[in-house]
């Protein structure tokens, strides 16, 4: 791509609150065996689409035919209002165990449909310059090696912990793709500069980062409170503490992330009553409060009994630390009637936990 294009795409990409634009071949084939040896080991755990999409996600042109080349972008998503010192007072927010903690994304705006939308408006734009052509765009919504894309068109480079750093933005950013039925010229990697640091590997509550850039999901407090469906390992609960969705402990943990680029947008600001609430009145919503408060949230996408799950969890560990109040045991047993057996089981569990 010549270099005053790539320069107009990145001006479209800033105005539409993007906080880069790249370019990516399409053959991942060298990041295949790494795939399937993931796969293998069973580290995506009960992420069934996972093993079901197989190669696909290595091969763009079988997830969409005719697909040449992927324009990757990156948006920045820490709230505007962070303040200075964030990553200390994310830490401190994990010390407060009667609060429920919500990973840093997830505190605004459905990320999935921001970016999407904001893809799809870069698409446009494209077409305007270049005219008619096939695309279409992707935002964690299809078997899409996101990380891989975005670090072989410089978006930045892969992590110990698996995710993306920049050196201007550390990792807390969404990735987004859209295929291309068009070849264009691929942007240049970045050199790695992780070094022998493994801040995020000491960090990981649930040493769920096994080795260097090799991440055990089934281990990973973001999987077991957003993507597993099921009860909680006993033997992982205590470790969770008060992270009721999310995890953020290896991004807090990394000296990169002190670069970390607050959003532009007021999608990603903070909203209220989600974060920092006190676990006793997260247990008392009802399934229709839950909807309500969640709505257009990423949040949502849980529902409301694993919610409860996590946040009985959460109840447990504070009862455990010595910080649940009377309020926090009353909520607990007021559950115990529901009909759901998988909440019924950590709230038993919770209240066991009481010294």
């Amino acid at each position: 791509m010549a270099a005053d294009l790539l320069a107009q795409w990145q001006v479209w990409g800033a105005e539409l609150g993007f906080s880069q634009i790249g370019v990516a071949a399409v053959d991942l084939s060298e990041a295949e065996p790494g795939l399937l040896a993931w796969l293998e080991a069973g580290f995506h755990g009960s992420m069934d689409y996972m093993q079901r999409h197989g190669t696909k996600r290595a091969r763009p042109a079988e997830l969409l035919p005719g697909t040449l080349s992927v324009v990757t972008a990156r948006m920045d998503y820490l709230p505007r209002t962070t303040p200075q010192g964030w990553q200390a007072v994310e830490f401190d927010r994990l010390t407060h165990k009667e609060t429920g903690t919500v990973s840093l994304y997830a505190r605004g705006r459905d990320y999935h449909k921001v970016v999407r939308n904001r893809l799809q408006q870069l698409s446009n734009k494209l077409v305007e310059h270049l005219g008619p052509f096939g695309h279409r765009a992707f935002t964690d919504s299809a078997p899409v090696l996101e990380a891989e894309l975005a670090t072989r068109s410089g978006q930045g480079w892969r992590g110990k912990h698996t995710l993306v750093l920049n050196r201007e933005a550390g990792s807390m950013f969404f990735l987004g793709e859209i295929y291309v039925d068009i070849a264009l010229a691929p942007t240049a990697p970045l050199e790695a500069h992780c070094g022998t640091c493994t801040a995020c590997i000491t960090a990981c509550p649930t040493q769920a980062i096994v080795a260097p850039y090799r991440l055990d999901a089934r281990r990973c407090i973001s999987y077991l409170t957003i993507e597993h469906a099921g009860a909680i390992d006993p033997a992982l609960r205590p470790l969770m503490g008060n992270r009721i969705y999310g995890c953020d402990d290896c991004q807090l943990a990394c000296p990169w992330n002190k670069f970390a680029q607050v959003s532009r947008l007021p999608d990603f600001d903070e909203r209220a009553g989600l974060n920092g609430q006190a676990l006793a009145t997260l247990l008392r919503w009802s399934e229709d409060e839950f909807l309500k408060r969640t709505e257009g949230s990423p949040i949502r996408r849980i529902g409301h009994e694993r919610w409860l799950r996590n946040v009985a969890v959460a109840a447990g560990n504070a009862l455990a630390a010595g910080e649940g109040d009377a309020s926090l045991q009353e909520a607990l047993q007021g559950l115990q009637s529901l009909t759901s057996p998988l909440v019924r089981e950590h709230v038993q569990w919770a209240l066991a936990q009481r010294p």
